[in-house]
């Protein structure tokens, strides 16, 4: 190493946060091997890496293959006295078997209901062999949240035993900007996981959530592929505590039919939901049937994770993570493809992290421990980092920050940057200077209101206390503005997010995620050669957790 360089890495290392702008070592990421990690990750041949399938052995075969090249240690679970690059998550798997007969009575004259057309139902996870119910009556229940904090209940005493329940998506301040959940910007209440979850405590038959694209943030194409094919979960000793025995989507015209039939409107319905004096309504002469065998079983999927360890405080870790899966084979599209390639989302995050490893072991040593973690079940509900985050193999009280990459962007270079959600932390503030560095500007989430900050497995260490962000591509694009930027976005999820159409082109630019690379190592080198810990701003929620553990720090 060189003199010049010598000095710097000591100077970072007892740097103050406002004082860690020493330039690292100039990070070299190699897109020929991005894209050759990329086409082989989302080829048909990995069969859209879904967990517990012929995907994930080929897609953990050759995660472990590649570290074993790089030369990064394996840094997963112990088995007979050695160290292994995976680490198991048992997790509990529900398929629909075959086509479930589902139907819709209007005053008295029933009609099927298609799946992943009209409606998409979930394969219970209940633990149940079957799934049955006829003639349950249908409640409307606006947003379908009770948050005792803000005096807000929607139903209100109403027993819904044995009931169906519509629910609208998003919370009531999507439309107006403004209300008690803070405006704009998603709040957990607002995501469908909640919903469900508080279906299983309000004791309901079932929740069904209304589909509308603005505040779901997809299209229907995306749910009907997300939900008809085989739910996971963690592995529960009670699963009904967490999960109502019908949980599903529903198209918004199929519902507001529903609720014509009742006598009621439903675009007035949806603006009183977004009152706290709401009260739901029973849809009298609506009700619903169904019948289905559900297969259940525990499978063991993997996470794989590398180490390189620190110099000097090993035992410090800075943790990369990103998501190997995708929606494996599901559901046809108009071209009669069925394997969900999952490209962008994300091969993308995992090729980064394999040339993150690369760019580690091919320059100087950091003086603390850096880790990659590849985790499974993302798209199931954040299972893998939700399993590793209750099961660490490095302290989480010593785990410096958490960055995660989850669908980086090919339509090329830009001049911004993002991260999912809203939220303020000393790691944020890190990665603006990093950025400014590499003349690169940070865009708040253009999205707030769709919840992305729930939606990554940085989340699972944020609730924890960890300081953690997930790193979002810009839309600035140098060729073409914010315009460019914002079609491209758009173009995707409308046409390949969650779809078969997620797949390589050559048509890529690479250069833009080249850049994103070299902004996320910049960050985390800096992060291990110096001896700050981030933590989060004065009121964040996250903030109690992380400082309950500060006495491990010092």
């Amino acid at each position: 190493m060189k003199k010049s360089l010598l000095v710097a890495a000591a100077a970072i290392c007892f740097a103050p946060m406002s004082a860690l702008a020493v330039s690292p070592p100039a990070p070299m990421p190699d897109a020929t091997r991005l894209t050759t990690d990329i086409k082989v990750l989302s080829s048909d041949e990995f069969e859209g890496r879904g967990p517990a399938t012929a995907g994930e052995t080929k897609t953990i075969d050759y995660l472990v293959q590649q570290l074993e090249k790089i030369g990064v240690q394996p840094g997963g679970e112990t088995k007979d006295g050695k160290r292994l690059y995976t680490q198991d998550v048992p997790l509990a798997r529900f398929e629909i078997v075959g086509k479930p007969t589902l139907s819709v009575s209007i005053n008295g004259k029933s009609a099927p209901l298609t799946q992943g057309e009209e409606v998409a139902i979930r394969a219970a996870q209940t633990n149940v062999d079957k799934v049955t119910f006829a003639n349950a009556p249908v409640v409307f229940a606006g947003y379908g949240i009770k948050a005792p904090e803000r005096n807000w209940d929607d139903f209100k005493g109403m027993d819904l035993k044995g009931k169906i329940v519509l629910v609208l998506i998003n919370d009531a301040d999507f439309e107006t900007g403004q209300g008690d959940f803070g405006g704009k910007a998603m709040t957990y209440y607002g995501r469908w996981t909640y919903k469900y979850e508080e279906a299983a405590r309000q004791g309901a038959l079932g929740f069904i959530v209304v589909h509308e694209t603005a505040p779901a943030s997809y299209g229907w194409a995306t749910v009907k592929n997300s939900n008809t094919n085989a739910m996971f979960d963690i592995v529960r000793k009670t699963p009904s505590e967490a999960h109502a025995p019908v949980e599903g989507w529903v198209q918004r015209d199929v519902a507001a039919a529903w609720l014509k039939a009742a006598g009621f409107d439903y675009e007035t319905l949806k603006k009183q939901a977004q009152t706290r004096d709401f009260k739901p309504v029973a849809l009298k002469g609506v009700t619903l049937s169904g019948d289905y065998k559900v297969k259940h079983e525990v499978i063991v999927s993997k996470n794989v994770i590398g180490l390189v360890p620190g110099a000097t405080r090993p035992n410090e870790t800075v943790l990369y993570t990103a998501h190997w899966d995708h929606l494996g084979v599901g559901l046809p599209d108009a071209k009669g493809d069925a394997i969900y390639n999952g490209a962008v989302d994300n091969a993308t995050g995992t090729a980064a992290l394999l040339e993150l490893a690369r760019l580690y072991k091919s320059n100087p040593p950091t003086d603390r421990s850096v880790a990659f973690l590849w985790v499974t079940a993302e798209e199931k509900g954040l299972l893998g980092s939700e399993y590793y985050a209750n099961n660490p193999i490095f302290p989480l009280a010593k785990t410096v920050g958490v960055l995660n990459t989850d669908a980086l962007d090919p339509s090329g270079a830009a001049k911004d940057f993002t991260i999912s959600g809203n939220a303020k932390l000393d790691l944020l503030d890190m990665l603006i200077a990093e950025g400014t560095k590499r003349g690169r500007v940070y865009s708040p989430d253009p999205a707030p209101e769709a919840g992305y900050f729930f939606r990554s497995d940085h989340f699972p260490f944020a609730k924890r206390g960890v300081p953690a962000i997930s790193f979002g591509s810009g839309e600035d694009l140098i060729d073409g503005g914010v315009a460019a930027g914002k079609a491209a976005s758009d173009k995707y999820r409308a046409d390949a997010y969650h779809q078969p159409a997620d797949e390589w082109s050559d048509s890529w630019k690479m250069d833009g995620i080249v850049a994103d690379i070299e902004l996320i190592y910049g960050l985390g080198r800096t992060l291990a050669n110096s001896g700050a810990w981030p933590e989060w701003a004065a009121g964040s929620e996250f903030k109690a957790a992380r400082d309950a553990t500060a006495a491990q720090r010092k």
